[in-house]
């Protein structure tokens, strides 16, 4: 079974998108977590499951209600583990490189 393994951006990420939500709808900020980490377990049994992105990434979607969530990771077959670069909400840009880091870009 594929490891899943969060950079610390990643967990930022979830905890961004948590407080978020925080102003508006409370309920839904407390179940973010639970969203994002139960729809990133098909990686344990599907690691490849994710669509295609640059650099040899992967996006995978996060459905939650009419939006969702897109998780990038990259699958590392020699450690059979995914390994969780960012996540942002659909609404979000792409994802850009900051510092070295990942990143959701904000819109101009």
């Amino acid at each position: 079974m594929t490891r899943l393994v969060f950079s610390p951006s990643a967990l930022q990420d979830i905890e961004r998108l948590a407080e978020f939500l925080m102003e508006s709808d409370p309920v839904a900020a407390s179940a973010t977590a639970d969203v994002l980490t139960g729809g990133l377990k098909i990686l344990k049994h599907h690691p490849l499951v994710g669509r295609p992105a640059e650099l040899g990434y992967r996006e995978l979607l996060i459905s939650r209600g009419r939006t969702g969530y897109v998780a990038l990771y990259k699958y590392k077959v020699e450690r059979d583990a995914a390994i969780i670069l960012a996540i942002r909400h659909q609404r979000e840009g792409g994802f850009l490189f900051d510092n070295g880091g990942l990143s959701p870009s904000t819109p101009s």
